[in-house]
């Protein structure tokens, strides 16, 4: 299921979003303001987000060019009732992908998530495509165009969220705290063995590879 996060003070708009966009099958999250929207993208996986930018502490426009700058990717969509082109501009240069001026229209605000997720290869279906390579959520499998690769559910996981978020690095700690949970006693070492694993098993997928970014992390990066 996508993980869809909802940034948006006013509790009527917010409200009516969080109903709508659940009932149409997304895992929604809403936070009142940038700041709360920081706090839990540092919590869990994001998949798209739905931003105001009129709000109290940190606007939708700052809170764009903050996860830009710390080299996420993730697609944003603005709601606002700015809706000069100077204004849209500001928003576009910030780092969004769409912008829908307020009033909303439910459906079309639905079609436009719906083609920012298909632009970053994010599909409902719990599909993910990487070149001629899908990855399958439902049945955790790596489809290659001459096979089907079964992996088991922590390495999957753990592959599943570096392709929903391609290119960005993540921290060994981050990925144990995402994919084991913050409760969890594994060691941050869990992480690399997994990677071996997964790079192991994978090795003759040309779609992609998980990269080491050295004293940081590891990243998934498409192969040209």
């Amino acid at each position: 299921m996508v993980t869809l996060l909802l940034v948006e003070d006013d509790p009527a708009l917010g409200g009516l979003l969080f109903e709508y966009l659940t009932t149409a099958g997304y895992r929604v999250l809403w936070a009142v303001d940038g700041e709360e929207a920081l706090d839990l993208l540092d919590q869990q996986p994001i998949d798209v987000i739905v931003t105001d930018i009129m709000m109290p502490r940190l606007d939708g426009r700052a809170l764009t060019e903050q996860l830009r700058d710390a080299g996420y990717t993730l697609p944003i969509l603005m709601l606002t009732a700015l809706e000069t082109l100077p204004d849209k501009k500001k928003g576009f240069r910030a780092g969004a992908d769409d912008y829908l001026v307020k009033p909303v229209d439910l459906e079309e605000l639905e079609l436009r998530i719906e083609a920012m997720l298909r632009r970053a290869n994010i599909y409902r279906d719990h599909q993910i495509q990487l070149h001629d390579c899908v990855l399958d959520e439902t049945s955790l499998t790596v489809i290659t165009p001459v096979e089907t690769i079964e992996v088991p559910k922590k390495e999957f996981e753990l592959l599943y969220h570096l392709a929903t978020h391609l290119n960005q690095v993540f921290t060994r700690q981050q990925l144990l705290d995402r994919i084991w949970g913050y409760e969890t006693e594994s060691d941050v070492r869990t992480i690399d063995v997994h990677v071996n694993r997964l790079r192991s098993r994978l090795k003759h997928v040309d779609a992609f590879q998980i990269s080491t970014v050295w004293g940081l992390g590891y990243r998934l990066e498409l192969k040209s």
